[in-house]
């Protein structure tokens, strides 16, 4: 069976059709800057690329250009042939587990807790009404980012604020990159042929740790939003909440000004003036003195989250996972982090993880023999876990009937 899975953010909209259950790639590609003028779309099917500039006004009119561009490509004979389709959705709230069939009850509670994630459930939904009017027939499923999350148990994600803020407002930590770490998780349990315990780094401009016990989520570094946690690309990380009214009141601003800041220009563009890790490595290799202080913040904070869960995990870990654009592919960055768990008895092999580089078609264990727990690097995909489970729910549906 043809199965798309979509990804829309506030201008964007990426897509992956896959058939199904082969897990077989046909075509992907992203549509960008929508609603600006220079919009334009991507392409890549039987390894050619093409990228074309178009007027892209809106969700719909990208969606119209897609089922267009499908039929042109071949990739299918009629819309008709796409059975179902997976939509990423940032924030289930309290309310979503796992990934669900989309119906009217499903698309309120989605609206419901938009003010949860203002800049992308409204997006999701863009997609979703759009998908829904141009190819009706298919069954559609919506996967949510801080679903995984929801097996932590009440003492982990509550905060130590008033509990009346979560009864009334949902205040709670949720976690998110949920849809790439259940794909490791689900890549690690194949891996090690059990239900393993994890420690995920999603190392990407965003970035999460996630402890994994007996193959479920029991805690993760973001919190009530993904500016909670490690230290990121433009995000700052945890912090201290009382710095905010502080530099209110010496900037003379107000809270949008501040939250910007620490969305947008902390993080490593905070600390190093840039936040590419490509940009990054090549300052780190030339000694730049704030890229090299950068780093080391960077990753003192990745590790203080590994050993927390180490702890938490009571050190039974079966395996440390690397993974996302920067855990992939950034040998630096996963150097400067290993080397300062030594004190666990935790040892890198510095030739594996130079020729370690999942961009190059080369993934696994960077870390040395002696070492008490392995350290992988892995490839996530998020668009695959979302046909994984959008093909699962579709096929459930039919044995029910």
């Amino acid at each position: 069976m043809k199965l798309l899975s979509i990804n829309a953010g506030s201008s964007s909209l990426k897509f992956r059709l896959y058939e199904m259950p082969e897990e077989k790639l046909i075509v992907k590609g992203t549509f960008e800057r929508i609603g600006l003028d220079d919009s334009f779309y991507t392409t890549r099917m039987n390894g050619e690329k093409k990228e074309i500039s178009v007027v892209i006004r809106d969700h719909k009119e990208a969606v119209e250009i897609l089922s267009n561009l499908l039929v042109d490509m071949n990739a299918v004979s009629s819309l008709d042939e796409i059975e179902a389709i997976g939509h990423r959705v940032v924030h289930g709230g309290n309310k979503y587990s796992k990934s669900v069939k989309i119906t009217d009850k499903v698309i309120h509670e989605i609206e419901r807790i938009s003010d949860l994630a203002p800049l992308h459930n409204p997006a999701a939904l863009k997609g979703i009404y759009a998908f829904k009017e141009k190819i009706p027939n298919a069954k559609m499923v919506a996967c949510f980012d801080t679903a995984f999350h929801q097996t932590m148990d009440e003492a982990t994600y509550l905060y130590a604020i008033p509990y009346e803020w979560y009864v009334k407002y949902d205040v709670r930590k949720y976690g998110f990159h949920g849809l790439s770490h259940k794909f490791i998780t689900e890549q690690m349990s194949k891996i090690l042929n059990k239900k393993p315990n994890l420690i995920i780094c999603h190392i990407g401009n965003g970035g999460s740790v996630t402890a994994v016990e007996n193959g479920k989520c029991i805690d993760t570094s973001m919190g009530f939003t993904p500016n909670a946690g490690i230290m990121m690309g433009t995000r700052s990380g945890d912090i201290d909440y009382s710095i905010i009214s502080y530099i209110m009141k010496k900037e003379e601003r107000n809270l949008e000004w501040v939250e910007n800041q620490l969305n947008k220009f902390s993080g490593l563009e905070g600390i190093a003036g840039m936040s590419d890790l490509r940009d990054i490595d090549r300052a780190f290799e030339a000694k730049e003195g704030k890229v090299i202080l950068a780093i080391d913040m960077y990753s003192n904070r990745i590790v203080d989250y590994i050993s927390r869960f180490y702890v938490k995990l009571k050190g039974n870990v079966d395996a440390i996972v690397f993974t996302a654009g920067g855990g992939e592919n950034d040998s630096i960055i996963r150097s400067e982090v290993v080397k300062k768990l030594s004190a666990l008895n935790i040892y890198l092999d510095k030739e594996k993880n130079n020729a370690t580089i999942v961009r190059k078609g080369v993934e696994g264990i960077i870390s040395t023999a002696d070492s008490k727990i392995p350290v992988y690097v892995l490839a996530t995909d998020e668009e695959l876990m979302i046909a994984r489970d959008t093909y699962t729910i579709f096929n459930e549906e039919l044995s029910m009937r």
